[in-house]
C-alpha cells in the first residue's frame, strides 16, 4: 500500500477531491480492460462519465459492477420470479436455479445465464436482505 505525505498546503478538500477522483478513474481503468477484452464486465463508463464524476457532478457506482441500466432486466427477472415460485421453492436451490435458467433463456436469448445469474438472485433475495437489515438496527 502506498502512504503519501502531504504538503503544507494539502486540506482535507483535497482528500475528497482525490478519493472521487481516483475512483472515477478506476471505473474509467475497468471499462478499458472490458473494451480490451479484460473479464471486468462493461460499466459503460466513457470519458465523460468519467469527467463529471471526478467533477462530482455525476454519481460513482461501485467499482467492478456494470451499468445498473444493463443488469436492470436481471434484477426485476429475479425480484418477479420469487413471487411466482415462493411456495414451491421458498429458497433459492438447484432445482430452482434450473427453472429460473430455463425461464431466463427463453425471455431473453441474447443473455447469458452465467453473467446475469448472480444478478437474478440479488433481485430473487432482495426482500430477504432487506429484513436482515432491519433485525440488525434492532
Amino acid at each position: 500500500m502506498s502512504t503519501y505525505k502531504n504538503p503544507n498546503w494539502w486540506t482535507r478538500d483535497n482528500d475528497s477531491a482525490w478519493d472521487r477522483v481516483k475512483e472515477a478513474f478506476k471505473r474509467d481503468w475497468d471499462q478499458t480492460k472490458h473494451d480490451f477484452g479484460g473479464r471486468e464486465p462493461d460499466t459503460a463508463q466513457n470519458v465523460g462519465n468519467t469527467v463529471k464524476q471526478a467533477s462530482g457532478n455525476e454519481p460513482i457506482p461501485p467499482r467492478g459492477l456494470p451499468a445498473y441500466e444493463k443488469v436492470e432486466s436481471a434484477y426485476r427477472f429475479g425480484y418477479g420470479a420469487k413471487s411466482f415460485y415462493r411456495q414451491k421453492h421458498p429458497k433459492w436451490d438447484t432445482d430452482l436455479e434450473a427453472e429460473l435458467k430455463r425461464d431466463w433463456q427463453a425471455s431473453y436469448p441474447q443473455g447469458d445465464w452465467e453473467e446475469y445469474v448472480v444478478f437474478i438472485r440479488r433481485g430473487w433475495e432482495y426482500d430477504e436482505d432487506d429484513r436482515m437489515e432491519q433485525k440488525k438496527a434492532a
